[in-house]
């Protein structure tokens, strides 16, 4: 697949023929083609509202707040992207050169991807949000079919043809009648032209794609199953030390004392001291972990929450200053709905902290040369945590660089630079390059964590089963995804922000999977109190027809409604949606009479996300987020009293394991009538419903918290 093609971008740009014009938003834009060894240069523009809804620019310059990405075409005919976006394990890589290469008219193996370095790309907001795929897809089309509308035009000229009677194909123009071609290399050594998209070209419709839409490879995939890829955690530089860095004894902790002489005795190792950042570098990483042992500190941690009182601590520390409805409430005639319903019913579920568990710890290694600095490191924002850097350090934005290795998985969890942080200023120190990896211990303890939260629920429905009045109040767990796609008039919804005992903050959904969780439970109650079928149940209050579809291809991929629940087998149903993209899950659960042990034996899980642009990608995220929606649906929480995290190793935190897995059948709806929406967090969202209303369905007994069963067993 693409190695790439990119020569690491024509040997770091021409090793730096340019000198002091090293980053590509400094450069004159007909200067970064020379730079590139000349050819075709498209840029792709975004709107400016969406540039700032994204975030702030980069070191006070406009042009990285419009423009989205490069496209260069070379005389020898290599195509090469530059998009800030960055691959986390998702597979964008493969499927944003799918879309380029369909564009171009050109194998995959022609396209060569430079992705997340502050230095080479165009700035971006960060690759979460399940973004992507709606954002910078659309744009890199664009610029893909601008240069084959301009390959075309050069070459019709040149052959005194209208374009219309040229083809495309395999990397060359030619022209059928004149039996005549030309290569993309040859197009692009004569136009030597730099083109900003701003009005969109015409795009290849999605009926018609060849490259886009079909099952591909991963790109490099053989380097990441052969072990030739280094991620960040790989990452070596010669004389490069290892430093691990002084951890506080709990929360909000204050230095009180420190002694390091013992440390200092140890061959090769230096202590860094910036404030109350202390950390050591030695020449190997088990010197390293040695010398930060012998580390003598005294440090004063406050009392704090834990598990035994969070709940409570959530509803009564409530952060007013933000606190906001999700959509304007008309009090007086929700309560008169709600008062004419046949029969009311009213919930409180509740959330633990659950931590992201990335396959990677954090990592970086960080580099000086004189008054700049270099940073590689695992993150899903890149320009973030240049920011953070050059903050720090306070830096002239161009001496930051930020490189981001392709890494092992985020989840959400991955959006800030502390570890980057700590590896500059240990190697500032040391004035050496120094490699930072966090421990299990660290990524379970110091990384911030899904929130936990606490939703009430209240509703009123008539005997025929139409809801009459629907009230959601979320707090702290978050407000994505709280919106209900049910049909009801009378709505009161709302998120009550808190101030939160532990560091918080994305994962993979946000909190549109607790509201997933808590909605499609609370519908399963509804329809069990007027006693009607549960999918009927919500078929009768929905309008959506794409809500519809994924619900009724999950039924027919399960057979839904041919077999009964017992007490030793049940079956649950749940759906939604978020970010542009429809779920629809079906679980069967076992329960064993005896232990009273539970056990998801299958599930089968539709999903829709408009068009598919790799349906292997597609499939293999759709099956993950099942994976890891079982951790959060059954196992998962953060345990914590007094500051400290008490099982910060997997011995402790229950993830799920291979005995864990049930069968999972994925049903991919593809709607080739709609644009492309993300798929990297929706598919997590249906499967803990399911299975709590699977659970109720064999039980009896109704599971309204997260984790459902952390100890294994319904009612532990």
């Amino acid at each position: 697949m693409t190695t790439h093609v990119d020569n690491d971008l024509l040997l770091e740009l021409k090793q730096h023929q340019v000198d002091a014009k090293l980053h590509w938003f400094e450069l004159d834009r007909r200067d970064f083609l020379k730079v590139l060894g000349g050819g075709l240069l498209v840029g792709a523009l975004v709107r400016p509202v969406e540039a700032q809804e994204s975030g702030r620019g980069f070191g006070g310059h406009e042009l990285p707040q419009e423009l989205s990405a490069w496209l260069h075409i070379s005389e020898e005919g290599q195509i090469t992207v530059l998009t800030g976006k960055v691959e986390i394990g998702q597979n964008i890589r493969t499927s944003l050169a799918q879309q380029v290469a369909e564009e171009l008219r050109v194998p995959m193996e022609s396209i060569g991807m430079v992705m997340g370095d502050t230095k080479l790309t165009p700035w971006d907001a960060g690759t979460f949000g399940s973004r992507s795929t709606p954002t910078m897809a659309p744009q890199l089309r664009a610029a893909a079919a601008t240069a084959r509308e301009l390959l075309l035009a050069s070459a019709a000229a040149e052959w005194k043809v209208q374009p219309a009677s040229l083809s495309t194909n395999d990397g060359k123009v030619t022209n059928p009648a004149g039996r005549e071609s030309l290569s993309y290399g040859q197009i692009a050594k004569k136009l030597q032209q730099v083109k900003i998209v701003i009005a969109q070209a015409k795009l290849t419709p999605t009926a018609d794609w060849k490259v886009a839409g079909k099952p591909a490879p991963k790109v490099d995939g053989r380097d990441f199953v052969t072990g030739k890829h280094q991620y960040p955690s790989d990452i070596s530089r010669p004389g490069m030390l290892y430093g691990k860095v002084l951890r506080p004894a709990g929360f909000k902790a204050t230095l009180v004392s420190v002694e390091t002489s013992e440390a200092e005795k140890q061959a090769g190792v230096k202590v860094v001291r910036d404030g109350e950042f202390i950390g050591v570098t030695a020449p190997d990483a088990w010197s390293a972990e040695q010398a930060i042992a012998v580390v003598r500190a005294k440090w004063d941690v406050p009392e704090q929450p834990s598990n035994a009182n969070l709940f409570e601590y959530l509803k009564s520390n409530l952060d007013t200053s933000r606190e906001r409805s999700e959509q304007p409430v008309d009090l007086d005639a929700f309560k008169k709905a709600l008062s004419s319903a046949d029969a009311k019913l009213e919930q409180t579920y509740t959330v633990e902290y659950i931590a992201h568990c990335p396959l990677e710890p954090r990592a970086a290694v960080a580099e000086w040369d004189g008054d700049s600095l270099t940073v590689w490191t695992g993150t899903q924002r890149p320009f973030g945590v240049h920011d953070e850097l050059v903050e720090a350090f306070r830096m002239p934005p161009d001496k930051v660089r930020v490189i981001m290795p392709a890494m092992g998985s985020g989840y959400g969890g991955k959006h800030s630079g502390e570890c980057a942080i700590e590896a500059a200023r240990l190697a500032k120190g040391a004035g050496k390059p120094v490699k930072v990896v966090w421990t299990r211990e660290e990524e379970l303890t110091w990384a911030y964590f899904r929130p936990a939260g606490v939703i009430e629920a209240r509703s009123g429905v008539m005997r025929d089963g139409r809801i009459v009045a629907w009230e959601f109040h979320n707090y702290n767990s978050g407000s994505s995804g709280i919106a209900t796609p049910y049909n009801i008039h009378q709505l009161n919804i709302q998120y009550h922000p808190v101030k939160s005992p532990l560091r918080q903050g994305s994962y993979r959904g946000l909190a549109a999977t607790a509201n997933h969780f808590v909605r499609e439970s609370f519908m399963d109650e509804l329809a069990h109190e007027v006693k009607m079928e549960p999918l009927q149940f919500r078929l009768k209050n929905l309008t959506d027809e794409r809500l519809k579809a994924v619900l009724d291809a999950a039924a027919d991929k399960f057979g839904w409604g041919k077999e009964k629940s017992t007490a030793e087998r049940g079956f649950g149903i749940a759906g939604g949606y978020e970010k542009g993209s429809y779920v629809a899950a079906c679980a069967e659960v076992a329960i064993d009479p005896k232990t009273r042990k539970v056990r998801i034996v299958r599930v089968a899980q539709a999903f829709e996300c408009g068009a598919v642009v790799n349906p292997n990608g597609l499939r293999n995220q759709v099956e993950g987020a099942v994976v890891q929606g079982i951790g959060g649906a059954l196992f998962e929480q953060v345990k914590f009293a007094n500051g400290r995290i008490l099982n910060a190793h997997f011995s402790e935190y229950r993830l799920p394991r291979l005995s864990d897995l049930p069968q999972i059948d994925v049903v991919l709806v593809d709607r080739k009538d709609l644009a492309a929406a993300g798929a990297g967090e929706t598919p997590i969202m249906g499967i803990a419903p399911a299975v709590g209303n699977a659970i109720f369905a064999a039980s009896g007994v109704r599971l309204r918290k997260l984790p459902m069963a952390p100890e294994g067993v319904v009612g532990a």
